[in-house]
């Protein structure tokens, strides 16, 4: 019997079926062998009268939006699979992006302090060897998903909104004027919040094969040495099988979090989540400094996240949306979910009452609300520097030494370098002081990247980064625009405020560090 086996044998539940479920999707993406599903049609016969303005599948994180849309006045449905509940599990956030629950009076303060679970200060990132180094207020708030999804769907009820449980998605007609969903819903708008696996994405996708993966294992558990910091991003191994490990830990209401993630492409060859986890376990000793024996464990914790170059995901179809992970607007270096939905939840919440009020629900229109941003798309050559290809040989701590030199330049920068990159928001100024303080420094780690990653790969990088700084140009120019925007038409002004919003989230503007 594996360590894998023995352990998750003693957890409630079959959790060991769900780890091997989960390998069985994971190999059907990398073989690129499942059936496209066409659950969406289209029908040129008027639908005639709807009954809701928008219809959201998929309730976890559709709640969200789903809420907010029901609180300024739209009639809004929100179809879940199962029952709409929140995990054991909390969510990890850093506290000033919990703001715009109040601000779109979604919760109150009292609500959202008694939503927090935990708070831990501070977090470390290391890479073998290298500086340590130590931020505070990232990612350091735990979420109780279970408190707030209750609250947020008493909230969306007393709204007008309507709640449909164990009603999973099984198809969508888009007419003319509206949207029938499972043949029985009438909408002017669907939201498509099923995440990653989303059979409306894997249709609009047409089967393409993903550009990356990031596999994640981990658990909770008890027993470990008393400890209220956290990691960030932390690795103390060098490649093991084509991999680089990277690890992440937070205190938790009932034990310790602690995950091992990677990244790599989607080749068949790769290894399995049941073998990330048999690694998970091999060197959690060594990284948490205990013993297996010693610790109870909690829950254990899997899954992958596919990412995909073509993102923000446009849809074919008018009238349907992607938000979210269906939409793939999250970048390739983060896990998405609930931090990736919550940073857009006030840009979308606006954007999706301004098309519904404008009448601006064409494919075009909608597409419109989930632009290219360029802060994301510089991403991706980060991703391909912390990992390395099926069959390609580099030096086993390449990705470590060149990580340890990017964080020491960006810690001697200071916070506002540091904090925006470890939330996932990418800003021309900071990325450039390190580019070249980066390459200053370190030319010789700086020059092995470049067979790593590929020539093709850096010139479209230099694009985007360049798209980054014309971004951050015209974000900074837009307030002249203002007065201007608000003598347009009002189909004129959906336009502006979009193209705004591509500027400032593409620019990585939206961040703030205000307390």
């Amino acid at each position: 019997m594996s360590l894998t086996e023995e352990i998750l044998s003693q957890l409630p539940g079959d959790v060991l079926a769900g780890l091997r479920q989960g390998d069985r999707l994971l190999t059907s993406l990398r073989e690129n062998s499942a059936s496209v599903p066409t659950l969406v049609k289209e029908n040129q016969q008027p639908l005639g009268v709807v009954d809701f303005d928008v219809v959201i599948c998929g309730g976890t994180l559709g709640i969200l939006i789903g809420c907010a849309l029901a609180v300024k006045g739209l009639r809004v449905a929100l179809m879940e699979r199962g029952i709409l509940r929140g995990r054991e599990q909390e969510w990890n956030i850093s506290r000033k992006e919990l703001d715009v629950f109040v601000e779109l009076n979604l919760l109150t303060e009292d609500e959202l302090k008694s939503a927090i679970a935990t708070q831990y200060n501070p977090a470390r990132v290391s890479f073998d060897g290298g500086t340590e180094v130590w931020v505070e207020d990232v990612l350091n708030i735990g979420v109780d998903p279970v408190y707030l999804l209750a609250t947020l769907k008493t909230r969306f009820l007393s709204a007008g909104g309507k709640l449909l449980e164990n009603t999973p998605f099984t198809e969508a007609v888009v007419h003319p004027d509206g949207v029938m969903v499972n043949n029985q819903f009438k909408t002017r708008l669907l939201i498509d919040a099923m995440g990653h696996f989303s059979p409306i994405t894997q249709q609009a996708r047409q089967g393409k094969k993903p550009d990356a993966l990031c596999l994640v294992v981990g658990s909770c558990a008890q027993g470990f040495p008393e400890n209220n910091s956290g990691d960030l991003l932390l690795s103390f191994t060098s490649l093991q099988n084509q991999c680089q490990y990277f690890w992440e830990a937070f205190p938790a209401r009932d034990g310790r979090t602690t995950y091992l993630f990677t990244y790599m492409d989607a080749d068949p060859q790769r290894l399995s989540l049941e073998a990330l986890f048999e690694e998970y376990l091999r060197l959690l000793p060594e990284y948490q400094g205990v013993e297996l024996s010693k610790l109870k464990f909690q829950r254990a914790l899997f899954g992958f996240f596919p990412t995909y170059r073509q993102s923000p995901l446009k849809t074919p179809w008018n009238r349907i949306l992607p938000a979210g992970d269906s939409s793939g607007s999250q970048s390739p270096l983060s896990f998405g979910g609930f931090g990736a939905m919550v940073r857009h939840l006030k840009r979308l919440t606006y954007g999706i009452y301004e098309a519904l009020e404008t009448e601006q629900l064409s494919a075009k229109s909608l597409a419109l609300l989930q632009p290219y941003q360029p802060s994301l798309t510089v991403t991706w050559l980060f991703q391909r520097a912390m990992s390395v290809g099926v069959n390609q040989k580099i030096a086993p701590d390449q990705i470590n030494q060149l990580l340890s030199a990017v964080f020491q330049e960006m810690q001697q920068l200071g916070t506002p370098v540091l904090k925006p990159f470890l939330q996932d928001i990418v800003q021309f100024s900071a990325l450039t002081q390190t580019l070249l303080k980066t390459g200053l420094y370190h030319p010789i780690l700086v020059a092995k990247i470049i067979p790593q990653v590929g020539l093709a790969s850096l010139l479209d990088w230099m694009l985007h980064y360049s798209n980054l700084g014309v971004y951050t140009t015209l974000f900074w120019l837009s307030p002249m625009l203002e007065t201007w925007i608000k003598n347009q038409p009002d189909e004129q002004q959906y336009y502006w405020h979009r193209l705004i919003d591509a500027w400032k989230y593409g620019s990585g503007g939206d961040y703030s560090d205000e307390t």
